[in-house]
């Protein structure tokens, strides 16, 4: 009898998974032509129907998953990859504004992996004290412990990376394939404006170029070199405070911003629900 069921187990809970793909789908599609679907409340809303139980992780949807002769890491694997290609459009780089006093290595970790299990391609991090920036360290070892309990897959698959405060140069702690995780500080932004501004002022002193040379799309030039990474189409602000902070100011000038209340106790649900409305916002780009 046990032969029998396992297998039915299995062709149910694939059935379930189509389901819910086609679940996610519709609700992508119906949301931007329902009226005013921007309130928190409708935001939880579809994000609780369009995510499983069993992709949350928590031990009860993993004990069942067993029971289905299924693999929760990879279950989740699969649940999040297929939510981020539900989507109309998903940021290649997303930046993470951390904008309150109280630090939680774990929850800013997880919230880092869920991206980067989504399909986005390049997270940054920061906060304007510097604090993850001075203790990168151990933040790129909680990154690595969720990715192994979340994913089930070794971090060395995933560049991480450190900017330097330098605009030449930046430090890598891990040589490997996307997606790629930024750690910035407060040097990064209007810090490295002077500098760039300093480094064409002294190329003009040294008579290494005009001061006819000089212009925006050459200071453009410089700080996109120093930074390496695309521009990022969404910043979620996770804090109370209503400002950027500082964050790369010369970049995020076509950026979409999205306030969460706190990064602290952040449900994927919550994640997700923001990139499903940054999938349905319109972006006239100064039009």
């Amino acid at each position: 009898m046990e032969a029998l069921t396992a297998p039915l187990y299995a062709f149910l809970w694939r059935l379930l998974h189509l389901l819910l793909h086609v679940h996610t789908a519709l609700l992508s599609w119906l949301r931007p032509r329902l009226p005013s679907p921007t309130s928190r409340l409708w935001e939880r809303a579809v994000a609780a129907l369009t995510v499983p139980g069993a992709a949350t992780g928590f031990p009860g949807h993993q004990k069942t998953l067993g029971l289905l002769g299924g693999d929760p890491t990879e279950a989740r694997r699969s649940r999040w990859l297929a939510d981020g290609q539900a989507l109309e459009k998903l940021p290649v780089h997303i930046g993470l504004l951390v904008a309150e006093e109280e630090h939680s290595y774990t929850d800013l970790a997880n919230l880092v992996v869920w991206c980067m299990a989504v399909g986005i391609s390049y997270v940054s991090v920061y906060d304007n004290q510097g604090f993850f920036r001075k203790n990168n360290s151990r933040l790129l070892e909680e990154i690595v412990r969720q990715q192994q309990e979340l994913l089930g897959v070794d971090g060395s698959r995933y560049g991480v990376d450190f900017l330097s405060s330098s605009i030449n140069s930046y430090q890598n702690k891990v040589v490997s394939c996307r997606p790629t995780l930024k750690v910035l500080c407060p040097a990064d932004g209007k810090q490295s404006i002077v500098q760039a501004a300093q480094q064409l002022c002294r190329s003009v002193e040294n008579k290494q170029s005009s001061s006819k040379d000089i212009s925006v799309s050459s200071l453009d030039v410089l700080l996109r070199e120093s930074k390496n990474i695309p521009d990022p189409e969404l910043v979620l602000k996770l804090g109370p405070v209503n400002s950027t902070l500082g964050f790369l100011p010369w970049h995020i000038r076509l950026s979409e911003f999205i306030s969460l209340p706190s990064h602290r106790n952040l449900a994927y649900e919550e994640l997700l629900a923001a990139l499903q409305r940054y999938s349905c916002c319109q972006q006239r780009l100064g039009q």
